[in-house]
């Protein structure tokens, strides 16, 4: 598997899941550091217009412009729009509110699918691994990531609908394939917000696995007061607190994505 030419990087990942609420930019935020903990070297491109994933890194608002925003519309280049984070290795190219109107100004452009990643081509690197926050919906900024990416990484709530959303989701990304971006696949889904004190939690886990099989990933995201506290602080949950069973959780599953992309390279 050859290195992704638009980052000089060995994969990019998009997280996306079109429904919010399922832990995607916390697992964005903890993903990201997780994997610089382990020794890889890490961009993390907010793509959501709330800014979250920039919040939780704790980028100021002084420092996001130009961001996602301004390199969509062209404005700027990706290496103007990056920021290093107060975390070593790990740098943000942040969001802010302005990226709400992307949606509407990417109406009218040429190739309005491809804008990110004819951005990205050459700008950026290198690193290990580039991360996309996507927002939670399955607009133009959602398939802008999904062109961009080598592969997606679903995070998916242990909740009742979580069968019936992930099945809208997966014809979104076969479309996807078919029309824009062939050679995208589904790095793995990983399931957030587990209790093992509700049946329900694990008969989600035994749908969803038997439904997918090993693209589910062995590691499960606890549900975890840390993980929710650590934004307020702008900080992800594996600095806040790293012995908290989420951030453990987030060790885990940072080093399952890794050995998922080393079996990929060997094959």
């Amino acid at each position: 598997m050859e290195a992704n030419p638009l980052l000089h990087c060995s994969r990019v990942i998009a997280l996306a899941n079109q429904k919010g609420g399922v832990g995607k930019t916390t697992t964005a935020v903890n993903l990201a550091t997780a994997l610089v903990a382990v020794g890889q070297k890490v961009l993390l491109i907010d793509l959501d217009p709330q800014g979250n994933a920039s919040t939780g890194l704790g980028i100021p608002h002084a420092k996001r412009v130009p961001g996602t925003y301004e390199v969509i519309l062209g404005t700027a280049t990706a290496k103007q729009a990056t920021v290093a984070s107060t975390i070593p290795g790990l740098s943000v190219m942040p969001s802010t509110v302005d990226l709400s109107g992307a949606e509407l100004d990417l109406v009218g452009m040429e190739n309005r699918a491809y804008r990110l990643r004819e951005a990205l081509i050459g700008e950026v690197g290198p690193y290990d691994y580039a991360l996309i926050d996507c927002p939670p919906s399955l607009g133009l900024l959602t398939l802008n990531g999904m062109v961009a990416a080598d592969a997606l990484l679903v995070p998916l709530q242990c909740e009742f609908y979580a069968l019936e959303g992930l099945t809208h989701l997966l014809r979104t990304i076969e479309r996807v394939q078919a029309s824009f971006n062939p050679g995208l696949e589904i790095q793995g889904v990983v399931l957030t917000m587990f209790d093992r004190r509700n049946n329900l939690s694990g008969q989600v886990e035994s749908d969803v696995r038997g439904h997918l099989g090993d693209k589910v990933y062995e590691t499960v995201i606890p549900r975890n007061v840390r993980i929710s506290e650590a934004p307020s602080f702008g900080i992800p949950a594996l600095l806040y607190d790293h012995k908290c069973p989420g951030s453990r959780a987030y060790i885990d599953l940072a080093r399952e994505v890794i050995r998922r992309e080393q079996n990929l390279r060997a094959a």
